[in-house]
């Protein structure tokens, strides 16, 4: 059986990397950021925030 993975909010992922939420939605739309991806559906976008993926590049930034 698969694990449920934890999902963070655009807002909340924004928060913790000092930008805008729009930043977070326009980096996932355009394949800027490896912790996530946006989908467009129904006319609208839907995003989702890897919770495992976000830590690892927070950390890696946070390395550099």
């Amino acid at each position: 059986m698969l694990e449920q993975q934890e999902r963070i909010r655009v807002t909340d992922a924004a928060k913790i990397m000092g930008v805008t939420p729009m930043f977070i939605r326009m980096g996932l739309r355009r394949k800027r950021l490896p912790f996530g991806t946006a989908v467009f559906m129904n006319k609208r976008w839907t995003y989702y925030i890897n919770g495992k993926k976000f830590r690892e590049y927070m950390q890696m930034e946070n390395d550099a």
